[in-house]
């Protein structure tokens, strides 16, 4: 795939996908927000890329999130087609349904947080499924900092299950800058790494990942979405007993310990009469 503000790169079956704007920080302009809906809807249907790591490049962020001068811009860029509600609606919701992608691609996403992850740039780190920090890297659900409401993109549906309801509401109500080691304590990051390693870090994870099997991998990230959307226990349960049986069936067929086809149709060679 080629890209004009993004970077894809394929490292055997491990993706990483790289912001590419460091000249503004990384931050979200027209172009990015159309190749960003692109790439995670061409990642529902590839087979070759079973991991993906997402990193920003440059020292000064991760994504700084929306792209204000363009923004600004009631001539072109994101209101190109003129301001209208239809027209701010539209351009919302091809931000907002970045995370459903994002959250539904059946790889499993590393945050590499190299800096500023802000407003957008926050909510990919959130819907990604582990996220790393670098010492330099700094949070903030910036929305409410522009006069918008503080939870946009999903951070009232992710930033709570993850950090707890009053870490959330504190972050989004206030819209205040964490730093790397206050996320950490706070559980919004898994591990804090050297900037040097923080890539080389988010591979060893990545490649942990894939020497698990690919339909045990898929699934477990199924599952683990299952449970975000808050089903029951028993619900839960029984997801997971169905994927463990499927699971378990695929390994003794592979090991050669139960047939591949059902008993009937080995009587009958499996042809129609």
């Amino acid at each position: 795939m080629e890209f004009e503000t993004l970077r894809f790169e394929l490292e055997g079956e491990l993706g990483i996908l790289t912001f590419n704007r460091p000249e503004r920080a990384n931050a979200v302009n027209s172009t990015m927000l159309e190749e960003l809906n692109r790439f995670w809807e061409e990642m529902q249907r590839r087979e070759d890329c079973r991991v993906l790591v997402l990193t920003g490049e440059g020292e000064k962020g991760f994504c700084s999130g929306l792209d204000l001068k363009e923004a600004a811009d009631l001539g072109g860029g994101f209101l190109g087609d003129g301001v209208s509600g239809q027209n701010l609606w539209k351009g919302q919701r091809r931000f907002s349904g970045l995370i459903e992608l994002m959250r539904s691609c059946p790889q499993p996403v590393i945050a590499a947080v190299n800096g500023a992850a802000m407003g957008a740039g926050f909510s990919f780190a959130m819907a990604a499924d582990v996220r790393l920090a670098a010492p330099e890297a700094k949070f903030c659900a910036s929305y409410i900092n522009i006069g918008l409401g503080g939870a946009d993109m999903g951070a009232s549906y992710l930033l709570w299950r993850i950090v707890g309801w009053g870490r959330a509401a504190d972050l989004l109500l206030t819209g205040r800058v964490v730093g790397a080691e206050e996320a950490h304590r706070m559980g919004l990051v898994n591990e804090l790494c050297p900037r040097e390693d923080l890539l080389p870090r988010a591979r060893e994870i990545g490649r942990m990942m894939l020497e698990k099997s690919p339909l045990g991998l898929r699934l477990t990230k199924d599952a683990l979405n299952a449970a975000l959307n808050a089903i029951s226990l028993a619900d839960a349960l029984r997801l997971e007993d169905r994927n463990q049986v499927l699971l378990m069936e695929n390994m003794l067929i592979a090991g050669g310990m139960i047939p591949s086809s059902p008993p009937s149709a080995q009587r009958d060679g499996g042809g129609e009469e």
